[in-house]
């Protein structure tokens, strides 16, 4: 599969999603949310579509962003703000929702998870103490919306903030022995926990080009030896995106990213956010690391 041919098969299938208004569903036929808004944007934006779709949806993510700068799954539920870092990424390089993006850049800054500090007969071993970001406020910082909130900073210029440094720290930090993330913790009770792609993979992301190579020498090794068994559209393409930032892309993505679409005719259409992942994950390692989730400059 070619990048032309997978561009527009994708945008194709984004558009099924896509709501008259602007916007986009999670499944086609289905209602307006907000992650499934941000995710589309991106991968439309990498597909060189719609510039009209591409604003109306951005205005959109606009109406849904509270007084503070979050973006949550829905406004009902605040707490709920980890949608935040990819309306950030959605609105890069649009002129009329810098200001809506600088108000999320700042909400990021100033906000945390519930940290403290860690007994010597704690179950986990992880520095509790380090700050990154939760899935929901005054919960743990964890490792897939911290490596968001890293890539959106770093999208942004704030990528040697404090606040970014810190949660580099933490990261790495909770990188597991033998290599790899998971959503957070490495050993418990003396017991190392297992890697999870989709995990490994954002975390690469938003180290690539703050670290050494050194550092995450054995997560690369651990993904390269799982990324041809993976048949899911987040596991892939959060695992394409992991290799491509740090240009170790697998020889056969057209062939794995073939093989997890042919899966939908056993398991129904992917949920849009995921199907955007695989697309971007795909696109990024086609052509070495330059398709967004940011600005090539952040590798």
């Amino acid at each position: 599969m070619g990048s032309l041919s997978l561009r527009t098969l994708s945008s194709a299938a984004l558009l099924r999603r896509a709501l008259p208004s602007g916007g986009f569903s999670g499944r086609h036929g289905g209602q307006f949310q907000v992650d499934s808004t941000a995710w589309g944007i991106l991968a439309l934006k990498a597909c060189d579509g719609s510039a009209e779709l591409l604003d109306q949806s951005r205005h959109l993510l606009m109406r849904e962003q509270l007084p503070d700068g979050r973006l949550c799954v829905n406004k009902s539920h605040p707490a709920s703000y980890w949608p935040t870092p990819m309306a950030i990424l959605a609105w890069q390089d649009s002129q009329s929702c810098r200001e809506a993006q600088q108000r999320s850049v700042r909400f990021l800054l100033d906000t945390t998870g519930f940290h403290f500090s860690r007994d010597s007969d704690a179950p986990a071993a992880h520095d509790s103490l380090l700050k990154g970001w939760p899935w929901v406020d005054e919960t743990h910082s964890w490792v897939e919306p911290t490596a968001m909130s890293v890539i959106a900073l770093r999208a942004t210029g704030y990528g040697r903030h404090d606040r970014v440094q810190e949660a580099v720290r933490m990261l790495l930090d909770r990188q597991l022995p033998h290599g790899g993330w998971n959503y957070g913790n490495t050993l418990v009770f003396g017991k190392e926990l297992h890697s999870m792609p989709e995990s490994t993979g954002a975390a690469l992301t938003s180290l690539a080009g703050l670290v050494e190579r050194e550092s995450v020498r054995a997560s690369l090794a651990y993904l390269q030896h799982k990324v041809s068994s993976l048949r899911t559209p987040i596991s892939l393409g959060w695992s394409l995106l992991g290799l491509a930032a740090w240009n170790e892309s697998p020889a056969n993505v057209a062939a794995l990213v073939e093989r997890c679409l042919a899966n939908q005719e056993r398991y129904g259409e992917y949920e849009t956010s995921a199907l955007c992942l695989l697309v971007l994950g795909a696109l990024a390692s086609e052509m070495g690391g330059q398709v967004p989730l940011i600005s090539a400059s952040m590798y």
